[in-house]
């Protein structure tokens, strides 16, 4: 169970860098495919809110694969609970505020690894 829980953790910290790189550096290409409810004029001017918002997605990201680097295992568990459920609560704002797929993209595996992460432990 403990590798499956790290496998989930790898694939939301790689779902999370990927999201980094669309929103830091390919804002106005792989954005406008993503968010295609988004009219294409405002990829240009919003480009610096979408990199602040690919740096925080890459926070997460880094939270998540620092427990890869944790050997005290209570201490990996909590810091791997702390930044899924970062991850979750991110997604459901954002399936509220923004576009309900959200919450099947981002907050349901986090959801689903968080819950296989305290199975466990």
């Amino acid at each position: 169970m403990a590798i499956i829980a790290s496998l989930l953790i790898a694939l939301v910290a790689l779902e999370h860098i990927y999201i980094l790189w669309m929103e830091m550096f390919a804002w106005e290409s792989a954005g406008k495919k993503t968010f295609k409810s988004l009219p294409d004029e405002l990829f240009k001017p919003t480009k610096g809110l979408a990199a602040n918002q690919g740096l925080y997605n890459g926070f997460l990201a880094a939270g998540l694969i620092w427990t890869f680097f944790i050997s005290d295992m209570i201490w990996k568990t909590n810091i791997s609970v702390f930044f899924l459920s970062c991850v979750a609560i991110a997604g459901i704002y954002g399936a509220v505020t923004a576009d309900k797929k959200i919450f099947f993209v981002q907050a349901l595996p986090a959801i689903v690894t968080l819950i296989v992460v305290l199975l466990a432990n």
